[in-house]
């Protein structure tokens, strides 16, 4: 079986292609095609192009969760669609969008999964006109989630894979930083539109911006372009196209190479790094801002927590690019700082519990207003850290995918995995949520895994190559063989 080599081997310069396998390299007829064409197959072009893509879609629909309950009275609608939403993704994204993933390629997978967005928005617009509009919400979270494991391999796998390693952590801080300014625009015009209500839901119009701006994402996903049609900027491997023929031969090469890749010790080993990526909102955005906080300064909060998931994405994708020292010191250092911040930034979070164990017990509840002074001042800072420290977290994670391997079909079959695990976790999270367990266990729960997850994945952080050279060189490392040609 002929192994997929990396086009890197015979690239004589970062600017130009040698002699390199037809699979390898970008049509020739790409050059003569007009400026619109060139632009459209660059690498870093596509990156920005998931970006505002994923701003229109789960950026917004990050907004509107983020307002603690989507916007609605009772939150428990709500818990219960997202618990829908992500144990539809964790079953998709393994299963069937890792290995179905080279038949489909990105720009078919972002538009089955994307349109879902839009869908579940419209549901919470209609459960607020129609009485018992609440099973509708579960269903459309539960389609919902198997969009979204469509989208988000896609989206995955084109930006740990369309860059190198000398600029994946700053394509990751982009991405972030475009990703979250989604949320933070969706949350502050909900702060606008809804700055004199008074009632615990937003308004019709809120809903109704959210959907087309989430549909106008979909569409642009029509742009997107697979490994194979990029420019000679793109020195990854391309997917060979006769692998790409859908038959019993190559779906069974692929299933046990899928097999092989996920159950790989290095991988396993991230594992509870990936479940945990998601257990974080349900706490943070039904218990910290929604039971502590009025519904336009949940709104206010909501825009914070996404800008500091820009700001803490993109200075993680900067440490993570630090050219004077080698991948593996990269991956250590990336490591050290969410153990040190994450026990500085749950310590803190504790202190919070305890005050507001105190209030629920007295009966405050969603009354603290942005005009409070010091009362809002403490925990709108603490919620704007619980957001810089999940672009941490979500940052290196996808900067380690990267750094493991340069193959597409291999990083969406681990984005796969993420994308999976990530939902699992959220599921499990949101469900919790919903059986209305303390605040504090839900508080423990989160510190608990963050520094249990950190500890486990220490053997993989410590086996990262130092350079492609060393990651070409290294036959233990993820690849996939093609089925020998007949």
């Amino acid at each position: 079986m002929a192994t997929i080599k990396s086009a890197e081997e015979n690239i004589s310069s970062p600017d130009t292609v040698g002699n390199t396998s037809p699979d390898h390299v970008a049509p020739p007829s790409l050059h003569q095609k007009n400026i619109f064409a060139r632009i459209r197959h660059d690498p870093w072009f596509q990156i920005i192009l998931i970006s505002f893509i994923a701003f229109c879609n789960p950026g917004m629909y990050n907004a509107l969760t983020g307002m603690g309950g989507s916007g609605q009275v009772d939150s428990t609608v709500s818990a219960n669609a997202n618990v829908a939403t992500h144990a539809a993704t964790a079953g998709a994204a393994l299963v069937v969008v890792g290995t179905l993933y080279k038949y489909l390629g990105p720009r078919l997978s972002l538009l089955i999964g994307g349109w879902t967005y839009a869908l579940y928005a419209g549901a919470l617009l209609n459960s607020i006109r129609v009485k018992n509009g609440g099973p509708f919400v579960i269903a459309s979270g539960a389609l919902l989630g198997l969009g979204a494991a469509f989208f988000w391999v896609a989206q995955g796998t084109i930006m740990v894979t369309y860059t190198n390693d000398q600029t994946r952590g700053r394509a990751i801080g982009v991405f972030w930083v475009i990703f979250n300014l989604g949320g933070t625009i969706g949350s502050l015009a909900s702060f606008g539109l809804n700055y004199h209500s008074k009632s615990g839901t937003v308004t019709d119009s809120t809903y109704i911006a959210y959907i087309v701006i989430m549909l106008f994402g979909w569409a642009l996903s029509v742009l997107v372009c697979s490994t194979e049609s990029l420019s000679e900027k793109y020195h990854g491997h391309r997917i060979a196209q006769e692998s790409k023929a859908f038959n019993f031969g190559n779906l069974k090469s692929t299933v046990i190479q899928v097999l092989r890749i996920v159950f790989d010790w290095r991988n396993l080993c991230l594992y509870p790094m990936f479940y945990n990526a998601n257990v974080f909102y349900s706490y943070q955005q039904n218990s910290v801002n929604g039971l502590t906080f009025n519904l336009r300064t949940r709104s206010l909060n909501g825009a914070l927590y996404w800008i500091a998931q820009m700001a803490g994405g993109l200075l993680m994708g900067l440490i993570l690019d630090l050219h004077h020292l080698n991948r593996r010191t990269r991956a250590i250092t990336g490591w050290a700082i969410l153990f040190v911040t994450g026990m500085v930034i749950w310590g803190g979070g504790y202190q919070f519990q305890v005050w507001d164990d105190k209030r629920l017990a007295l009966g405050f509840k969603q009354d603290i207003d942005y005009n409070d002074g010091s009362k809002f001042l403490g925990p709108m800072f603490l919620y704007f850290f619980y957001g810089a420290y999940d672009s941490f977290w979500q940052a290196f994670c996808y900067w380690i995918m990267g750094a493991r391997s340069r193959d597409p079909v291999v990083n969406a079959v681990v984005v796969g995995a993420y994308s999976a695990l990530k939902p699992a976790g959220g599921a499990m999270a949101w469900r919790i949520n919903a059986e209305k367990v303390s605040p504090m266990k839900q508080f423990a729960m989160n510190w608990g895994l963050s520094i249990g997850s950190l500890l486990v994945a220490i053997p993989t952080v410590m086996t990262i190559k130092k350079s492609d050279k060393d990651l070409e060189d290294d036959n233990s490392v993820d690849r996939i063989e093609e089925p020998e040609k007949n």
